[in-house]
């Protein structure tokens, strides 16, 4: 719809800016050196090597290269491949709307029964009594997002602390997406599984490398989870994928060597935060808390009546910027006068969105 009405895209999560010059050089000079054939099913193993340095770097956490890492093609494929393999028919996966929208099909297509929780505006906390309450004999994974798509809220030490009770109470599997785990502000530290022992113990967590460096469209992402669980979801992502393309690995190995490449990601992306803000300011939208993603909630509640899909529809074809509304997310379609709007943008398209929201 945005390309049809020519609208300004703040829908879609990817960046309008340039992946680095240096990192294009580098998957070059792989390609020219001949590494075009298939990589090892779970990854090329300079790449898991690097990611493991950085894993104990940043959360403390020792993981083994070979048997605790495996190299997806982005971080959907990584989901499925471990939904595939770790759910069955009849299994029950708790997960909080709104989500992204590759959960709960992949839940289904495994025969599993997604178990929707909704999460409510404007903090998007998660009740753990209401996850107790609906843990019975069948439940299989719980599946968490921080920072989280589309709200922008992040999960706390405390959130995190009571998950690993519950999963180990109950013998629960968890699913973490934390493909935004370096998209984090206000001086905030991400609480990644990995931070504690046994909780990830029996964790999945999902990274991607196309959030980390601008570069949505080459698909690459990782997972890490202890060896039991990695050697089942290497059964699934064999079949599913089988390799992930080899420069890119090789590149990336590369590039993950030098950490001033991604540990400024979250001041970067807090500017873009706190610039679109100031466009937002003087409009009748009014601004959700977003403490990590490249996403920013807007409530239109002074703006008009109009349903989430309506207003959203009518924002693009008749104003031209064009957003999510967050309906979408929930499986019952939830209507809380809410749109998303994607930051990874440059100044120049956040100014443009600007000057169309200030109408307002």
């Amino acid at each position: 719809m945005a390309q049809e009405h020519g609208a300004i895209n703040l829908s879609q999560g990817f960046p309008d800016f340039p992946v680095s010059e240096t990192l294009i050089e580098l998957i070059n000079a792989n390609m020219k050196a001949g590494h075009n054939q298939y990589a090892p099913m779970p990854g090329v193993p300079a790449l898991r090597a690097i990611i493991s340095t950085v894993i104990e770097k940043t959360y403390a956490h020792k993981v083994n290269p070979e048997t605790d890492i495996t190299i997806t093609a982005g971080g959907t494929e990584a989901i499925f491949s471990i939904v595939t393999a770790l759910v069955q028919a009849n299994d029950e996966v708790i997960l909080f709307d709104p989500s992204y929208d590759s959960y709960a099909p992949a839940i289904r297509l495994n025969g599993g029964t997604p178990i929707h929780i909704n999460l409510k505006p404007p903090d998007f906390p998660i009740d753990w009594d209401e996850v107790k309450a609906r843990i019975n004999a069948r439940t299989k994974l719980i599946m968490i997002n921080t920072p989280h798509n589309p709200s922008g809220a992040v999960l706390t030490e405390k959130d995190l602390r009571i998950l690993e009770d519950i999963a180990l109470k109950y013998g629960i599997i968890v699913l973490s997406d934390e493909v935004y785990e370096r998209i984090i502000f206000d001086r905030l530290q991400h609480q990644s599984v990995l931070r504690f022992p046994a909780l990830a113990a029996q964790s999945v967590a999902v990274f991607s490398f196309g959030k980390t460096f601008h570069a949505t469209g080459w698909k690459i992402g990782y997972t890490v989870a202890p060896d039991v669980l990695t050697r089942e979801i290497r059964k699934a992502h064999q079949f599913i994928t089988f390799s992930v393309n080899t420069p890119v690995q090789l590149a990336m190995a590369e590039y993950m060597a030098h950490p001033e490449n991604y540990l400024q990601l979250g001041d970067f992306y807090q500017q873009k935060r706190d610039f679109f803000l100031e466009q937002v300011k003087g409009s009748s939208f009014l601004p959700l808390p977003c403490h990590g993603s490249y996403f920013q909630l807007l409530s239109y509640k002074n703006v008009s009546q109009k349903t989430e899909t309506e207003m959203a529809s009518w924002m693009t074809q008749e104003h031209k910027l064009a957003s999510i509304p967050v309906s979408a997310f929930y499986r019952d379609k939830t209507d809380n006068s809410l749109l998303r709007f994607c930051f990874a943008k440059s100044e120049a398209t956040l100014l443009r969105a600007g000057e169309i929201l200030r109408k307002f």
